[in-house]
Formats: C-alpha cells, sequence, structure tokens
C-alpha cells in the first residue's frame, strides 16, 4: 500500500509520524504545491497532509486513493462532499491540543495584563539600560485576577480555557450565539459578554456564521481598552479592523496566533503593525504545537491509518 505526506514540514522534524504496522511504502515530501499535487499523488492509496487543498478535480484524478488522513482537527482544505461521493474517506485527528492552546492563551492573557511584550520590546533597543532609575513605568499594568474573560465557543478548548481563568480568580463568561434569540443555561448574550469583558478569547469554529465575527461593528461594542485573543481561525476577525480598533485605543491590545492568510503576505495590515504597535504579539500558528500534542497527533494519525486498513471506515 502506497502512503504519501505531501507536506511534512506541517509537523515538526523531531517528532516523526510512527509508521502504520502493515506492509507499505512510505513516500514524503516536505511541501507539495497546487501543481505538484498530482504528481507527488500519484498512485497513492492513502495520503497524509495538514494544509494541501485536496478539491473534486483533483480528487477524481487520483483513482486509487483510497484515504486522506489529516494531520489536523480542521478538514476545510478537503472537498468532503465530493470525497464522499467518490468513496474517499477522510480522517482527521481531535482532542490533541487540549493543555497546549490553552496554556498559550493563559501565556496571551498574562503578557497583555502586564504589558511583557512591551517591555521586552524596550530591551531591544536597551530602553531600560538608559534609564535614570532602577525602573520606570510606560505601559499599563493590571491584575490578572478579578478581571473578566469572555469566551466566544464553549467546546473543549473553551471550556479548559473557561477552567483554568477561574481557578486564577478570573470571572468567566461564555458568549451565545450572535443574534441568537434565546439564552442557553450557562451562556450570556453576545452583546453583553463584548461590553462586560476585559478580554476576549475566541475558540468557535469558522463557519459562514462565524467569518469575520470580529469586525467594525462587533469591535465598537467592546469595552473600551479590551484585549483581544485568537488561537481559534484567522477569518474569525476582520484584520483591517483589529489594526483600526488598536490605533485608536478602542482594543487595548490583541494577542494572534492565526491570520486569514498562512503564512501572511508581508504587507498584511497585522504583520505590517505588528513592526510599530508594542501592544499587538502575533505568534505563527504554533499555540497546538507543543512535543506532547505534537506526539498524540502524530500517534493518532498512524491509528486513523491502521483503523481505515483493518475496518475500511
Amino acid at each position: 500500500m502506497k502512503i504519501v505526506f505531501l507536506d511534512s514540514t506541517a509537523l515538526p522534524k523531531h517528532i516523526p509520524i510512527p509508521r502504520p504496522n502493515f506492509e507499505h511504502q512510505w513516500v514524503e515530501y516536505e511541501h507539495t504545491s497546487p501543481e505538484q499535487v498530482l504528481e507527488h499523488a500519484k498512485d497513492a492509496e492513502i495520503l497524509v497532509t495538514s494544509k494541501v487543498l485536496l478539491g473534486r478535480e483533483v480528487m477524481q484524478q487520483l483513482p486509487a486513493l483510497k484515504l486522506i488522513a489529516i494531520t489536523a482537527t480542521g478538514t476545510n482544505n478537503v472537498d468532503l462532499v465530493a470525497a464522499k461521493e467518490l468513496g474517499i474517506v477522510v480522517k482527521n485527528v481531535t482532542g490533541y491540543s487540549s493543555v497546549t492552546v490553552p496554556e498559550q492563551v493563559l501565556g496571551f492573557i498574562f503578557s497583555l495584563k502586564h504589558s511583557l511584550h512591551s517591555w521586552y520590546r524596550d530591551q531591544l533597543q536597551g530602553k531600560w539600560a538608559d534609564s535614570k532609575q532602577f525602573c520606570y513605568f510606560d505601559y499599563p499594568i493590571t491584575d490578572v485576577r478579578g478581571s473578566t474573560l469572555g469566551i466566544i465557543g464553549k467546546g473543549c478548548l473553551g471550556t479548559e480555557v473557561g477552567r483554568l481563568a477561574q481557578l486564577l480568580g478570573m470571572n468567566v463568561l461564555y458568549a451565545e450565539h450572535q443574534n441568537a434569540t434565546s439564552i442557553r443555561e450557562g451562556y450570556t448574550p453576545f452583546n453583553d459578554v463584548l461590553a462586560q469583558a476585559d478580554i476576549v478569547s475566541l475558540h468557535c469554529p469558522l463557519t459562514p456564521d462565524t467569518t469575520n465575527l470580529i469586525n467594525a461593528n462587533t469591535l465598537a461594542k467592546f469595552k473600551k481598552g479590551a484585549f483581544l485573543i485568537n488561537t481559534g481561525r484567522g477569518p474569525l476577525i476582520d484584520e483591517q479592523a483589529v489594526v483600526d480598533a488598536l490605533k485608536s485605543g478602542q482594543l487595548g491590545g490583541a494577542a494572534l496566533d492565526v491570520l486569514a492568510k498562512e503564512p501572511p503576505e508581508k504587507d498584511n495590515p497585522l504583520i505590517v503593525a505588528a513592526k510599530t504597535l508594542p501592544n499587538l504579539i502575533i505568534t505563527p500558528h504554533i499555540a497546538w504545537a507543543s512535543d506532547s500534542a505534537v506526539t498524540t497527533l502524530a500517534d493518532k494519525v498512524r491509528l486513523n491509518i491502521e483503523e481505515f486498513v483493518r475496518t475500511g471506515k
């Protein structure tokens, strides 16, 4: 059985996917461009990929293909309707980042509330060394304990972020769906969360309803000076609107692990703004990628492949 990993650099090199326990040929490519998909995937019965786009037209030209094993939770890079019609099974991985993503969110919270990123950037220019006293007070420092965290999305990650935040003494509000006609138990109306939260953290899936959920209109409803954290999906936010809100002071800061296009263009408004705005933190989609999380992910990919070969599902 021929197995082709189309984009192996989507996982760190020091944590390879364990090889399946059946006879197979394993072929691995670090990258696969759209123009290379058919060449790299030729004769493959199983494709392993994280982000390579597999649409109907491509899959129709891969008659041997039986399984697409995704090394991630998101399946938006595969045309699932076409795969089903063509008899191709698609298996993703869930639950591997339930520790590392919430931990990064907490790190972002502390960095924003204590202006850690601003103090660090100062030292790159030697500002402390030039100071005339033992410390200086250029940036705000506010307590995490007692602040209000608004969470949009109450799945595995949102729930764990809320649990950890409560242990720190934070008040946690889970936002009901925008424009909902009724409020479920344990939830707070969407606009009330935006108005009350000192920090808003996004953990909802990307759907047509949540695309650009955070935009100029919703940002205007934020508590002035509140912080925004996004470790979910880049298109949940209108990037230019976030830049504008940071510059106007409507947002007190933002910490983003995801952007609408990844890797981003060099002229992406957030990438450009991060060069001059000390209260904007950007990390390159790595909140999920602790060694333990990647090891779990790699093991689950192997198990998914073996399950398919054993059961056909």
